[in-house]
């Protein structure tokens, strides 16, 4: 038989208390990190669909193209080519490279119709090495007609610095015709402008050494101070320390870790996979030309009246036959002149209250309401800023 002072022993033993405190204590902590963990997710799953990635809203300096051009002769054409008349560079460009091959031409044989002077462009991607195949587009730069049918000759294609970095040649890819008549002219697309695609060989290299960087650079596409921080604030959640800092709208720079030193492409990697909310400015872009109008999702109108009317006059003529009665022995037939004017002062057009802090699906539906198309929602537009109504700026292309 148990004594009831053994069992009050027991139940008040310390241990026993201490280790019943400690069991409520982890499952307290527990349920606490799994609610945590339950709200970071949810946030994350509503966030997600606006967020985007580090990779679509920067670019990393250094990692970049490069602009190339360069100027060659395009052969073969079926009678399209410059007029050697009146282009002057064409002959002496083709005379040039025939007396280089060791043909010595006369001014009186270089009427060909087949030769056309170009302009050779293309971009060097980042990181492109010696041997490497890149895309060139092809321009026509005299009184060519086309260049369907014909071939680019070697053509070296220089950077901004004068060196060349790739050489150019292959047959023209043509996206457009042109077929003319005695009576009629027919043109698809733009004949005297084609591309080469792999038509490039790469020459020579732009070296940046990728592995050696201490710190890394990411520029903006949209320059805005709060996502630049967002974007140092994603950085360093991720990495665990403050490698990550905005230096101003548009450049956020990173301390390359030391767990990442000699492997920045791993870095790289891992950062433009991260995701964040981009914030944007409150404005109202307007096209006055083809009255297109985008309005961010920013905008707000304080309180404001807005009431939009048009004077209308319209002016018809109509002839009306005048004529005597039947068996009348007095009276010709005659035509007289009728006119009706009607004056419109826009009565039906009433006064409209748009409500401060609307948002823009609020705005945008009462302005349709009021039967205002595209031009006079520009006006409108326009004219709320002016009265200080809009807390927004306004941009005409």
């Amino acid at each position: 038989m148990i004594s009831k002072t053994s069992t009050l022993n027991r139940v008040l033993n310390p241990i026993s208390l201490l280790k019943l405190s400690n069991t409520f204590r982890l499952r307290k902590q527990l349920l606490l990190a799994v609610s945590v963990a339950l709200f970071v997710i949810a946030i994350d799953v509503n966030a997600s669909h606006s967020a985007s990635r580090i990779k679509d809203i920067t670019e990393f300096e250094g990692v970049r193209d490069n602009m190339l051009v360069g100027y060659g002769l395009v052969v073969g054409l079926n009678g399209t080519g410059d007029s050697m008349k009146n282009g002057h560079f064409t002959k002496q460009s083709l005379k040039a490279m025939l007396n280089r091959l060791g043909v010595k031409p006369t001014d009186a044989g270089l009427d060909s119709k087949n030769v056309a002077a170009v302009m050779v462009t293309a971009k060097l991607p980042p990181f492109s090495r010696k041997g490497s195949r890149i895309d060139v587009t092809v321009s026509s730069l005299g009184d060519s007609s086309s260049l369907l049918g014909g071939t680019l000759l070697v053509t070296p294609v220089l950077g901004a610095d004068g060196e060349v970095y790739a050489v150019a040649q292959g047959q023209l890819a043509v996206g457009g015709f042109a077929a003319a008549g005695n009576a009629e002219t027919i043109t698809k697309g733009v004949p005297t402008s084609a591309r080469i695609a792999n038509g490039g060989i790469v020459e020579r290299e732009v070296k940046f050494e990728l592995a050696n960087l201490k710190s890394v650079k990411m520029t903006l596409r949209n320059p805005d101070f709060t996502t630049a921080r967002r974007i140092a604030q994603a950085v360093n959640a991720f990495l665990g320390t403050s490698a990550a800092a905005a230096i101003d709208t548009t450049t956020v720079q990173i301390r390359v870790p030391r767990d990442y030193k000699g492997n920045v492409v791993n870095l790289l990697t891992d950062i433009e996979q991260l995701r964040i909310v981009p914030d944007q400015l409150a404005r109202v872009i307007i096209d006055e030309q083809s009255g297109i109008i985008v309005m961010g999702e920013n905008v707000r109108i304080s309180t404001v009246a807005i009431a939009q009317g048009n004077l209308t006059i319209r002016i018809s003529e109509a002839q009306q036959v005048s004529q005597p009665g039947p068996f009348a022995e007095v009276g010709t037939t005659t035509t007289t002149e009728r006119t009706d004017v009607g004056v419109d002062q826009g009565g039906d057009n009433r006064l409209a209250v748009v409500n401060e802090g609307i948002t823009l699906q609020e705005m945008v539906n009462g302005l349709n309401a009021l039967g205002i198309g595209p031009r006079d929602m520009i006006t409108i537009l326009q004219a709320i800023k002016a009265s200080g109504a809009m807390q927004a700026s306004i941009e005409v292309m």
